[in-house]
């Protein structure tokens, strides 16, 4: 198990505060308080990645997220800082992706001017539905006058680049519910949507009390003509629950799914880091943000793991085999070390039960194996 060559680096921030946790949420996000210490968390922030910087190999980065959370409850003048003392610390490549995540609350729609100085190319905007019994029944603090006015000061902002969060499979919601949210999204042509069922996740509190959710037969209706819409409006799906115009792919989440490295500051933040004549290591964070503020340099790491070869399969076909297109054997070896030999007598057996698809040029789900996916990659764990 050898690596040729680093994979790309991204960087991934957590901004872990929300006006309000929603009842589906399972991210490590916490209510915000009157005031929130932006201060000392953009101190922490910057001096957490100067500890990382020993894994970055000279390696530039490609891609930045900041999420949480709500990242758009910081202000202006706190994400100015926190871009500044990146770009002081790390090299960002030629044409870097910076997305940034918002939520359409009125206030917050004033900034997105503000985050295009700081640096700030790509918004991706949790809308989650335009309908406002839909945005109640999911504990949202916005309405659906606040989503299309966030949306069109994002356009007079000059961030052309922006993505739409909706979600599918509502509490009662009907074929013609979801069309109708993702037909209101799609009048505004963003670069890119994702559109994603909703799922009840542990410790939320959907999950104590479950909302009536809609029976698999109107899931499998909504999901076919939500394709149909897209496909028609010149979407392309690239994975499983990502759709782009040409050329507008998320290029920080395709990094996340091929497999690339990625380095993770804030509460709770994760990463993955390669080297040429080591392990794998995944990492993570102190997760309280108080705990995390308050930590030495040499503390900030809560949990780490080197991944064994059967973890590398496992978590590589967990991420690969979401996207449409799968991977490459030459991809597989350069992302793990590993021979393609290793994972042979599976892909032949899912190909058999008509799951997966292979040729000289790659892997990837059937259409079967799509709707089977967690089947499909529970066989290489």
């Amino acid at each position: 198990m050898s690596l040729l060559e680093l994979p790309p680096l991204s960087l991934y921030i957590h901004l872990p505060w929300c006006e309000r946790k929603c009842p589906y949420c399972d991210f490590n996000s916490h209510d915000a308080a009157a005031a929130l210490p932006e201060q000392s968390y953009v101190d922490t922030l910057l001096a957490d990645l100067q500890a990382d910087l020993v894994f970055v190999a000279g390696r530039p980065i490609n891609t930045i997220f900041i999420g949480g959370g709500t990242p758009s409850l910081f202000s202006v003048a706190a994400i100015e800082r926190l871009m500044r003392g990146i770009a002081e610390r790390v090299e960002l490549s030629v044409g870097f992706e910076a997305t940034m995540e918002a939520n359409p609350g009125s206030a917050e729609a004033e900034k997105f001017q503000g985050y295009r100085e700081a640096g700030i190319n790509r918004i991706s905007l949790g809308v989650q539905s335009f309908q406002d019994e839909q945005l109640q029944a999911l504990g949202r603090v916005h309405n659906s006058d606040e989503a299309h006015s966030a949306i069109e000061k994002i356009l007079a902002a000059g961030l052309d680049n922006f993505n739409i969060d909706l979600m599918h499979g509502l509490p009662g919601q009907s074929v013609l519910g979801a069309a109708a949210d993702l037909k209101a999204g799609l009048a505004y042509r963003p670069a890119h949507l994702s559109w994603y069922q909703l799922t009840i996740e542990p410790n939320t509190v959907f999950h104590n009390r479950p909302p009536v959710l809609p029976v698999e037969d109107a899931l499998a209706d909504i999901q076919d003509e939500g394709a149909r819409l897209l496909s028609e409006q010149g979407y392309n799906q690239y994975e499983v629950s990502a759709f782009a115009r040409q050329n507008s792919r998320c290029r920080h989440n395709e990094n996340y799914w091929s497999f690339g490295d990625y380095l993770g500051v804030g509460a709770g933040a994760h990463s993955k880091i390669s080297q040429l004549n080591g392990p794998v290591t995944r990492y993570s964070k102190r997760r309280q943000p108080t705990q995390y503020m308050t930590a030495k340099a040499s503390d900030y790491i809560a949990t780490r793991r080197e991944l064994t070869p059967a973890d590398l399969i496992g978590e590589y076909m967990l991420n690969a085999l979401r996207l449409n297109h799968g991977f490459t054997v030459e991809q597989f070896s350069a992302r793990t070390g590993l021979a393609i030999e290793s994972i042979e007598s599976r892909i032949e057996s899912l190909k058999e039960r008509n799951l997966l698809l292979s040729d000289p040029d790659g892997v990837c789900t059937t259409m079967l194996g799509r709707q089977f996916l967690d089947d499909v990659v529970g066989e290489f764990f």
